[in-house]
């Protein structure tokens, strides 16, 4: 009887355990599912709009996950200066970084046109700026410039996950008004990549030299006369404090940054978390894009208030950077074959010989 007795004790042990295994509740079952905690750095400082809304792309992440994804955000340069940045993700030092092509174009030529050229990416077709980004996006994953892109990234390590958008670039501020290309002569502008030449090749003194964190004092104190950005420089950093005059006409409909992951981090994601943190880049760029139009009407109320000062440049001095634009085009694509597909590419569609 006693090892009767025993059997059945362990027999509804077992039975009950099993009858809580089948009935727990699917919070719990989640709750179990493993946590992947990850870190993204971006090559900008607080007060750049798209740094500060990379946490919106981290709560969108940890919710297409159901909490499994958990990404800490840092901006430039909390963990290491922007111009490590690339190594540290290919490396494995950060999981994810959040910046331009641009300030890669030394290691990955084809970086430099994938953030836009100059006058590349100005759709003058598109009667809403909605419909002249949603038109440059259709080019990047439907041309086939997506899979280039990722081909020529993967060869360092990294995944190239998604673009954002920062809007109208350049949105260049200045510490005097500029309208003619004689006004441009000498005058001292910071820049990235390959639109350093291009500036240079208009009279302008392009420079890479001073990070955006220090562009606010480097204007105060007149080591630059003027600072390319996108509208985050006057609402963000508050460089027209200082270069209070807003020059127009160089700038394209929207310049493109990315999220590259590291790719082993990459490879070692199941496949619905990659698909979340798809989503979330997918939703990031929607994020983006309202949030800049946004800022955009904030300084257009206060260009009406004479908080800032709108200076136009005439026909013939966009003529001369538009000549200039084209000749860099034709430089870029001699860089590499990566850079000459991405020409062809973008030339074709804008109907560019």
């Amino acid at each position: 009887m006693e090892g009767k007795r025993s059997f059945v004790f362990v027999f509804g042990v077992l039975f009950t355990f099993l009858v809580f295994s089948f009935s727990v509740s699917p919070l719990t079952a989640v709750g179990a599912e493993k946590i992947y905690r990850m870190k993204i750095q971006s090559g900008y400082p607080h007060g750049d709009l798209s740094m500060e809304l990379l946490k919106d792309f981290a709560a969108a992440a940890e919710k297409r996950s159901n909490g499994q994804l958990k990404i800490s955000v840092f901006a430039a340069p909390e963990i290491v200066p922007t111009d490590q940045l690339f190594d540290a993700t290919k490396v494995g030092t950060i999981d994810m970084l959040h910046c331009g092509g641009t300030f890669w174009g030394g290691i990955v030529p084809v970086g430099e046109i994938e953030f836009g050229v100059p006058y590349g990416f100005k759709i003058t077709e598109a009667k809403t700026p909605k419909e002249s980004v949603e038109t440059i996006r259709k080019f990047f994953f439907e041309s086939g410039f997506v899979d280039l892109l990722r081909k020529e990234y993967s060869k360092h390590g990294l995944y190239w996950l998604d673009m954002h958008t920062y809007g109208e670039v350049p949105i260049t501020v200045a510490t005097k008004c500029i309208q003619t290309c004689e006004d441009v002569k000498g005058v001292k502008i910071r820049d990235e990549g390959i639109w350093t030449k291009w500036h240079n090749m208009v009279g302008w003194r392009g420079t890479t030299s001073v990070a955006p964190e220090d562009t606010y004092m480097a204007l105060k104190l007149g080591t630059l006369d003027a600072s390319q950005w996108d509208v985050s420089a006057i609402t963000g950093m508050k460089w027209h404090e200082v270069a209070p005059y807003l020059i127009r006409g160089m700038e394209n409909d929207t310049a493109v940054g990315h999220i590259l992951i590291n790719m082993k981090k990459w490879n070692a994601l199941p496949d619905d978390l990659k698909e979340a943190l798809k989503g979330a880049a997918k939703d990031y760029w929607n994020i983006t894009f309202e949030a800049y139009q946004k800022e955009t009407q904030v300084v257009e109320n206060m260009v009406k208030t004479g908080e800032v000062k709108k200076c136009q440049l005439d026909e013939d001095c966009i003529k001369k950077h538009a000549e200039a634009a084209y000749e860099l085009w034709n430089e870029l694509a001699a860089k590499d074959e990566a850079s000459a597909e991405a020409i062809k590419l973008i030339k074709e569609w804008r109907g560019i010989k």
